[in-house]
């Protein structure tokens, strides 16, 4: 074995060394059948490890202290949010081990408390599903007040957040209408936040599936990622025309042009150069909540002493978020990854005297 070979697999091992989430495959690579879950999807969860929760759910799993981490979004009565692990919990410090609160019981995770949703509407799109509305957010264990950030199946490292988090569904023309045959949906988003949410999943077989749920715009919120009517004490269910791809917007001139985030670095982001397009919806069906819910009455905890008012207004105050998702990472994750970590210049230091060794040979 040449010198040069052995001066070159050591400095592969240091790499790896020096990078904890080397090697790791990507959520967004990982395909699942619903009926037959492993325990966790990202056991090898580079730093952010070890993962907080599991992803085979059922009946053990059921119930107010689950650590499900599968969601579904199934129609305008059953489907799931990403909610607190603990009471009081802040989505940037959190967003990891956040786990799936679901309107009905039965998928083996949490139940969100009757009453706890003010208003909701399910959007059936050739590209996408979405469920977007209003929610006393202390109900599901999020901190009242936090203005929250977004969950996706991305991340910095590329685990997702949750980490491992998985979400399925029913409703994607692939299911054929057969409500037993769950698809994974490879691409989504869900924004928490100032007792609004929405969550859109897009379906694995439209080519722009990534585009439609990208993950890179998470500082600014529903408004712009998932634009809906946002109705408060409306609950209905419709077919929709898809929304332009997060970001993407036509300018006064008739341009097609594309919204550049800004980095948290530069402060809070003030203003935002177009008003996102809502798309044209048709077919609604309007439900009373208790028709919807009824299912929920029976979970323990009930929202009669969470005192959030009910929001009057659709938009998400535009501010940075820790949350770690699109081009920025939580405080407490660059934290902890600072200390788990070679450093970039260290590393650097250490690749740049072993290519000086080699070349030298």
């Amino acid at each position: 074995m040449s010198r040069k070979f052995i001066v070159l697999a050591a400095a592969a091992v240091v790499l790896a060394q020096t990078d904890p989430n080397a090697g790791l495959v990507p959520l967004t690579s990982k395909h699942f059948d619903y009926n037959n879950l492993p325990e966790v999807a990202s056991p090898n969860a580079g730093e952010r490890g070890p993962k907080f929760g599991v992803n085979n759910c059922g009946p053990a799993t059921e119930g107010q202290t689950s650590k499900c981490q599968t969601a579904v979004i199934n129609s305008v009565d059953d489907w799931c949010l990403w909610g607190g692990p603990e009471p009081d919990s802040i989505i940037g410090n959190t967003e990891a081990s956040s786990v799936a609160w679901c309107t009905k019981p039965g998928h083996g995770a949490r139940t969100i408390p009757n009453g706890a949703i003010t208003g909701v509407q399910f959007m059936q799109t050739p590209a996408y599903l979405q469920v977007t509305g209003h929610i006393k957010q202390a109900a599901i264990d999020l901190k009242d007040g936090d203005d929250g950030g977004e969950m996706d199946p991305h991340g910095a490292d590329e685990q997702g957040n949750p980490l491992g988090g998985l979400v399925f569904s029913n409703g994607f023309p692939a299911s054929g209408g057969d409500k037993t045959k769950y698809v994974q949906a490879i691409e989504w988003h869900n924004f928490m936040g100032g007792n609004v949410f929405c969550f859109k999943i897009c379906d694995p077989t439209n080519a722009d599936a990534a585009k439609y749920c990208d993950h890179i715009y998470d500082r600014i919120g529903c408004e712009y990622n998932a634009p809906a009517a946002y109705v408060d004490g409306v609950f209905e269910s419709c077919k929709g025309d898809n929304q332009d791809f997060p970001g993407h917007y036509t300018d006064a001139a008739g341009a097609a042009q594309v919204y550049q985030q800004p980095p948290e670095s530069l402060g809070a982001i003030t203003s935002i150069p177009y008003v996102a397009r809502i798309p044209a919806s048709s077919e609604c069906v309007q439900y009373k909540s208790a028709d919807l819910f009824a299912a929920a009455a029976s979970v323990s905890n009930t929202v009669a002493t969470v005192t959030s008012a009910k929001p009057t207004t659709t938009k998400i105050t535009i501010k940075p978020t820790q949350t770690g998702t699109g081009t920025t990472k939580s405080t407490a994750t660059s934290t902890t990854g600072a200390a788990n970590r070679l450093s970039g210049s260290a590393a650097a230091g250490i690749i740049g005297a072993l290519a000086a060794f080699v070349a030298a040979l």
